[in-house]
């Protein structure tokens, strides 16, 4: 069986990939995912914010002081030459690589413009294979239209690809009011893949201290009907490679996902509830479903149920819509 598949010019085994969690903050954790049969592995992700509280504290000491005699002034060159960020980041990147074959993908989580953008040339150069941005951007400035939104996406994308050679991955958020729009922008942007979709995690509430605590609740499988929708949708629309994520916990999900058209499944609750050790089990339930049937590749059974080639196409769209509502009986 050739589960073998192509996602950021990459040759990957099969198309089980484990997204960004904390289960990659180790090189344990990492040779494990290898050994359980992970084709590449997304590292945990480095916040804009990291970057940005570093580089502010590096500005304080090198100035701080430095007013007492002017020609302290030229002992130190001026803080925004220097690119400063965790380098146990670019350690972890460096240790992966010497301890695994498969592809290391790094993840950079930001907003904005800035001086964090340039720390992806420094991933690159400590030898990850692939960068995957995650834009967690919360629009709450009423100021602010949709349309700059979108474009700061596109920017940021934009301001990455140019200091890196690597492949660029971008992951995404559903809410936007043209996804299809945003995706071939986005594509037309330079994205080497499209990853569906990001999960926002939502505060909650402590009524006995009266306080907002974050709350991160894994996904269900019930997720998964939002990005499979959409990879159905835009497979062969856009040139980017197509990665599905969120609520992808069995073989027959991972299935589903490359039916619609997707080139990667990314896990990631599956595996902070079952273990790491749960990709075989994945993998050998999509062994035999392929044997039972008569596929002999992934790549044979890719898109066939995408909107392009499946026997309805309005089964995706509004069509769908109703049917479920006629269709359900209290």
């Amino acid at each position: 069986m050739d589960l073998s598949t192509r996602y950021l010019g990459m040759n990957l085994r099969t198309p089980l990939v484990p997204s960004a969690s904390p289960l990659s903050d180790s090189i344990d954790n990492i040779k494990r995912m290898e050994d359980a049969g992970a084709s590449a592995v997304v590292l945990y992700s480095l916040f804009e914010e990291q970057l940005t509280r570093e580089r502010e504290a590096l500005d304080y000491h090198l100035k701080h002081g430095t007013e007492s005699f002017a020609e302290a002034l030229t002992y130190l060159p001026t803080p925004v030459e220097f690119r400063v960020g965790p380098e146990g980041y670019l350690g972890l990147i460096r240790e992966a690589k010497e301890a695994v074959g498969i592809p290391i993908i790094a993840s950079l989580n930001g907003t904005s413009i800035g001086g964090w953008v340039d720390y992806a040339k420094r991933i690159e150069e400590a030898g990850a294979d692939a960068l995957e941005l995650n834009i967690y951007f919360i629009p709450t400035d009423t100021t602010c239209s949709s349309a700059e939104v979108e474009q700061t996406y596109v920017d940021i994308l934009k301001a990455v690809k140019f200091v890196v050679s690597i492949p660029v991955a971008l992951k995404l958020s559903p809410f936007f009011s043209s996804l299809a729009n945003m995706a071939r922008r986005l594509d037309e942007a330079g994205a080497n893949a499209l990853v569906l979709f990001n999960r926002f995690y939502q505060p909650d509430m402590d009524l006995d201290n009266l306080e907002i605590r974050p709350n991160v609740l894994l996904s269900t499988p019930q997720a998964l009907r939002l990005p499979l929708r959409w990879v159905a949708i835009l497979y062969d629309r856009v040139k980017a490679d197509l990665a599905a994520t969120s609520g992808i916990h069995s073989s027959q999900d991972v299935l589903k996902v490359l039916l619609a058209g997707a080139k990667v499944a990314q896990l990631c609750s599956v595996l902070l509830r079952n273990g790491i050790g749960h990709i075989r089990e994945i993998e050998k339930g999509m062994v035999e479903w392929m044997e039972q049937r008569g596929y002999e590749s992934v790549n044979q059974l890719r898109g066939s149920m995408s909107q392009k080639n499946c026997a309805d196409p309005s089964a995706f769209e509004r069509a769908q819509y109703m049917q479920a509502v006629l269709s359900y009986k209290a």
